[in-house]
């Protein structure tokens, strides 16, 4: 089976090497302390012969083993930094802040580390953060008829020329240019195996990829190009909705969604994302197979690349497509989530 465990050796590499590809789906039980730990644990590495190594935590907790305190196996998904939660709930309390870090050494926490923490986590550090979201703000109330220095005002911003100069560094627009342009939403949504960014529309999602994806850059240019959009970040109804669903499907209780996606790409492109959606959760097609479902049986090249060119992850199921030998083939969120987002799914259907 695709996933049945591979031997010890194997996973041992795994835990020294805290490879994500087994996390949640193999623990390891140290006999010299009796704890059990994720394989990505990042406390100190076991001795070969002190390593055991068990397919859940029902069954390292029956051979007696107690859970880590550090990685937390029985949280699912693992916790979300503390200290990262901690300033995005300080965020969220006061999103027009001017924040600081002053203001982030008030809340008894190191600037270098929260900078650290939340570059690991979202790409940009939390200062950063809060200032594309007061930054978004200012778009939103631009965009909306207000006049500029109502927007400033909106968005918190003291100086007039600091406004206009935030508005020009983030869209590459002055902003009494904004009114005359389209503007998406972007912002991030946690899941348990990394960061996500969603755009939308207040009508459609249009791209939902993990943030470490190396073609993430320019699939965000092209999308500005082919909808002339600008992008600002901030959270619309609908990447909340998006959120909520993801939220439901990564606990096991949603495989179906129905947030509106805005698809670009040919007929035939249009045509292959129908088919992926078609494919239950729990179960998985060849890119041949894929390609007889939509009744073009010889064309499984252009259906890989229809496959490659999707941009909205997971709602859009790519994952569900494997190799003709039944191997894992390519996934631009990497392969170790390709094979959590199948066995995630294959649990899902057996618990039906």
């Amino acid at each position: 089976m695709l996933f049945d465990l591979p031997d010890d050796d194997v996973l041992y590499a795994a835990l020294i090497a805290r490879d994500p590809a087994y996390d949640g789906f193999a623990f390891v039980g140290v006999k010299s302390t009796g704890i059990f730990c994720r394989l990505t644990c990042p406390a100190r590495k076991p001795k070969r012969e002190n390593s055991v190594f068990y397919p859940s935590m029902v069954s390292a907790l029956e051979a007696g083993f107690r859970p880590c305190k550090r990685c937390r196996p029985l949280m699912q998904g693992g916790e979300k930094d503390p200290l990262v939660l901690k300033l995005l709930t300080a965020l969220e309390n006061e999103p027009d802040k001017r924040w600081s870090e002053g203001d982030v050494q008030a809340l008894n926490v190191d600037p270098s580390t929260v900078r650290r923490a939340f570059k690991r986590q979202f790409g940009i550090t939390f200062l950063e953060m809060a200032r594309l979201r007061r930054v978004g703000k200012g778009v939103d109330a631009l965009t909306g008829g207000e006049q500029v220095i109502e927007a400033q005002l909106d968005a918190s911003f003291e100086s007039g020329s600091g406004f206009r100069a935030a508005i020009t560094r983030q869209i590459g627009l002055n902003p009494s240019q904004v009114r005359k342009h389209q503007f998406l939403k972007a912002d991030w949504l946690d899941t348990p195996i990394g960061s996500m960014l969603a755009i939308a529309s207040h009508d459609a999602l249009y791209l939902l990829e993990f943030i470490d994806r190396p073609a993430l850059p320019n699939e965000i240019e092209r999308l500005k190009q082919l909808t002339s959009s600008e992008i600002v970040f901030g959270r619309n109804a609908l990447i909340v909705q998006a959120g909520q669903e993801l939220a439901a499907y990564f606990a096991g209780g949603k495989q179906t969604f129905v947030t509106p996606l805005a698809e670009f790409g040919s007929v035939f492109t249009r045509k292959v994302w129908d088919a992926l959606r078609a494919i239950p959760a729990g179960e998985l097609r060849s890119y041949s197979a894929l390609a007889a479902d939509i009744g073009q049986a010889t064309a499984s090249r252009a259906v890989a690349r229809a496959n490659g060119a999707n941009q909205i992850s997971i709602l859009i199921p790519c994952h569900r497509v494997i190799g003709a030998d039944g191997s894992l083939t390519g996934y631009g969120g990497g392969l170790w989530r390709k094979r959590w987002l199948i066995e995630h799914e294959r649990r899902m259907a057996l618990s039906r």
